[in-house]
């Protein structure tokens, strides 16, 4: 019989619950509301069904934007209300505002109140009921690892970190020596003699090996791990693990193996796909340089006072098949920022300028490289592009690094939008996991998925 402690949802299957429960919390309120009271702004029904659809896509896609469907977010009662309530203020006053999709304004005002609390207080009620119940420890999916010690702290923190319902119990030591044993706060240590009665006892849904050391993999070992694979247990190698949790390549665990990874997705060849981000390559950069034009005074009055010097700055980075090209951006740095060397950006850089931080902040910074976006050096979404010398450094330091230039940079990526800016060789490290599971991945749906948050980030005021 199915058994409630390993009862669990993955990723996406709490995304899709927490997109579907608020179209069916919110629709299920305005009917209740309309046959309760004299509500008759908004009517569920056959005959008005694209006013549903509307109000649903409206909901899902600002949702997106505002972090509904960031899982730490959602599991955060403060977090919850904020966003929440940014959510269902802008969803309601582009419903409002769009009467050709929605219904027509009502001539008592009172009316819009009324449908704007409700889908708040409706939404609000049912994220409480999602932080109490299905963000509780009753749902944590209850993992083992199977690694050598000096892992186990890194291996544990990259997939906590990403999911805060998967919790590692314990750990299996594969190092030939069991000999005092730590325990790393609460994980477990467990001896090998006791794993099948260990996940038996303790409703453990998923066991993860992680050592590329078969030879601690003992026969008694092996034989166990058969056992539980034969009870239904969930048996996994640590790189897949990682990969469909963190949404990035771990190619510290790659080594040799490579292959495994590759060949990246099939976008990367798809004629037809490959022209329709062309054709929205040239209209976001067209789009740009309208938006650029009206932003002018306020860029050129600005660098005027805080930045006093040239307003447009060049670099050369390496874009596709490795080929160099001059980048575009206003200038955020001092002049002669760079007079001892090149070095990486730093968080709060005493370089960038006053209005710089402004600049780099919102993003406008990046503004005129719908140029590069236009000349075909570059596109609208893929890995960032990095400058000559520091891909000679980090590539000697890290395997795969040039593997980026397989397609061109972006203006904006899925490294940007899920990390900080890079300081460091690490930070880089991490970047290169974001692109490489892009290049891995690249879909319609994740370019997607990248632009919204690219909002996001614009709108919280994330940039570096």
């Amino acid at each position: 019989m199915f058994s409630v402690d390993k009862m669990h949802f993955e990723i996406s299957e709490r995304k899709m619950i927490l997109r579907l429960f608020d179209v069916l919390f919110v629709l299920t309120a305005l009917y209740a509301t309309g046959k309760v009271f004299a509500f008759d702004y908004f009517e569920v029904s056959a005959t008005n069904y694209y006013w549903t659809i509307v109000l649903a896509v409206y909901l899902n896609v600002f949702g997106a934007i505002f972090e509904m469907y960031n899982l730490q977010v959602a599991s955060n009662e403060f977090q919850v209300l904020k966003s929440t309530l940014i959510t269902v203020s802008t969803t309601v006053l582009v419903y409002l505002l769009t009467p050709f999709f929605s219904p027509e304004l009502p001539s008592n005002r009172l009316q819009i109140l009324l449908f704007f609390l409700v889908v708040f207080l409706s939404l609000f009620f049912w994220r409480m009921l999602y932080v109490t119940f299905l963000a509780s420890n009753r749902f944590f999916q209850k993992a083992i690892l199977i690694c050598d010690q000096e892992q186990v702290q890194e291996l544990i923190l990259g997939l906590e970190n990403i999911d805060p319902h998967y919790k590692i119990i314990g750990f299996v030591n594969l190092d030939s020596s069991e000999q005092q044993m730590e325990e790393y706060h609460y994980v477990q240590h467990i001896k090998r003699e006791d794993l099948f009665s260990f996940v038996n006892e303790n409703g453990v849904s998923e066991i993860v090996i992680a050592s590329q050391k078969t030879g601690g993999i003992t026969a008694d070992l092996y034989q166990q791990l058969l056992h539980l694979l034969e009870a239904g247990n969930i048996i996994r190698e640590y790189t897949q693990v990682y990969e469909s949790k963190t949404q990035r390549i771990p190619v510290q665990y790659m080594s040799r193996d490579f292959y495994r990874f590759f060949p990246f997705s099939r976008s990367n060849q798809n004629k037809l796909y490959l022209i329709v981000m062309r054709i929205f390559e040239i209209t976001v950069s067209l789009s740009g340089l309208v938006v650029g034009v009206f932003l002018c005074p306020l860029i050129l009055f600005g660098n005027a006072i805080g930045n006093k010097g040239s307003l447009f700055y060049s670099q050369e980075r390496i874009g596709k098949d490795g080929a160099v090209f001059k980048i575009l951006k206003f200038r955020t740095m001092v002049k002669n920022a760079e007079s001892n060397g090149a070095v990486f950006t730093a968080t709060n850089d005493s370089r960038v300028t006053l209005f710089g931080k402004f600049l780099r902040k919102t993003r406008i910074d990046e503004f005129p490289q719908v140029i590069n976006i236009l000349k075909g050096d570059m596109a609208v979404i893929g890995p960032r592009p990095e400058r000559p010398i520091f891909v000679k450094e980090i590539a000697e330091i890290m395997p795969f690094y040039e593997t980026r230039h397989i397609i061109k940079p972006g203006l904006t990526g899925w490294a940007q939008v899920n990390y900080t800016y890079g300081e460091t060789i690490d930070d880089s490290l991490i970047k290169l996991q974001y692109d490489l599971y892009y290049i891995k991945h690249r879909s319609i749906y994740l370019d997607l998925n990248i632009a919204f948050k690219t909002i996001t980030t614009v709108l919280f005021y994330r940039g570096q």
